[in-house]
C-alpha cells in the first residue's frame, strides 16, 4: 500500500531543510545579510547582581534603560555627540 501524502511531506520537508541550509550558507559567506530590525541592543552590561544597564537603538536613537527583577525603568534617551 503505497502512502502518497507521506512521500509529500517528506519531500517538503527535504526542501524546507535545503532552503535552510541555503540560507545559512549564504549569510556565513557574507553573501547575504542579516535581518536588520528597528529595535536593537547596543550594548548591555550588569550594575550589580540583579540589575543591567541596557543601551536599546531604535530608529537611529539610543536609549537607556535599567532592568531589575522588580521591573524595567526607562532612563532617558541618549545624546549623540
Amino acid at each position: 500500500m503505497e502512502l502518497p501524502w507521506l512521500q509529500s511531506v517528506a519531500a517538503l520537508a527535504a526542501v524546507v531543510l535545503l532552503a535552510w541550509a541555503a540560507g545559512q550558507w549564504a549569510r556565513r559567506r557574507g553573501l547575504a545579510a542579516p535581518a536588520a530590525g528597528r529595535l536593537s541592543v547596543a550594548a548591555a552590561c550588569a550594575v550589580d547582581a540583579r540589575r543591567r544597564a541596557v543601551l536599546l537603538r531604535c530608529d537611529g536613537r539610543e536609549a537607556l534603560v535599567l532592568t531589575s527583577p522588580a521591573g524595567d525603568t526607562f532612563l532617558g534617551w541618549v545624546e549623540k555627540g
